[in-house]
């Protein structure tokens, strides 16, 4: 039996030219979470991350936590198997033939775009988000040179199979990923329909963590979306 953990990156930087680097917010919920592990005796046998700069950063700010409590945390590894979907591609590429399409598609980007309101923002940012992906997940969007849902979906489950074989070793796994790849997690271990895994991919927050125990062909839920560390309600955040 081997239990393989998957944090969801911490709080990136919405609204910025850089998305993908870490906010203050989101160093403080990562470097909470590796304070949290360490002061409980948390040990890991092998840490991986997906390939994006908020996997790498979160990595990080957990190992140095642990390094300044005195523990030890594994070398991090890079595994692209847990990039996450191409969520930022497929929305460009679909926004122009939804706007056109759709009334209501148009109002919601234009206060996107007017908006003076950071939470209004993500709020249209999201509805519009979801409305592509869903398109994208059900074939009616397809991207020239971009992995559809499918592919995905099996790119996800190679590299899960491949840590519940390295799980048989010894000790348990970490990786620090994104909320899709924590959805097919999701999709392994209780079957879900195609819509229930993509809903499943919106529900993890910055930097909590879920659990998975793999025994043989096996892989069963223990926990999901857990955030002991973040006490503070600014902390829980979904960006």
């Amino acid at each position: 039996m081997s239990r393989i953990v998957l944090v969801r990156h911490a709080q990136a930087s919405f609204g910025s030219p850089d998305y993908d680097k870490l906010c203050p917010n989101g160093k403080q919920q990562a470097r909470l979470l590796g304070e949290h592990w360490a002061t409980h005796g948390t040990t890991f046998a092998r840490a991986w991350s997906g390939p994006c700069l908020r996997h790498v950063e979160t990595a990080r700010c957990v190992a140095d936590a642990y390094q300044k409590a005195g523990r030890p945390f594994p070398e991090v590894v890079v595994m692209n198997e847990f990039e996450e979907y191409p969520g930022v591609v497929v929305y460009r590429a679909g926004l122009p033939s939804l706007l056109k399409e759709s009334e209501e598609a148009r109002h919601c980007h234009h206060a996107l775009e007017q908006s003076a309101d950071a939470s209004e923002r993500r709020r249209c940012f999201q509805k519009l988000f979801e409305q592509l992906i869903v398109k994208w997940v059900s074939g009616d969007l397809v991207v020239d040179g971009v992995e559809s849902w499918q592919q995905f979906c099996a790119r996800v489950d190679r590299g899960l199979a491949s840590l519940a074989d390295e799980g048989r070793r010894s000790g348990d796994d970490v990786v620090f990923t994104s909320g899709g790849p924590i959805g097919i997690a999701m999709r392994r271990a209780l079957h879900l329909s195609q819509q229930d895994t993509l809903q499943m991919t919106y529900m993890s927050r910055n930097a909590a963590f879920s659990e998975f125990v793999s025994t043989g062909d096996r892989f069963t839920l223990s926990a999901f979306n857990t955030h002991p560390h973040l006490t503070d309600d600014s902390l829980i955040t979904y960006w």
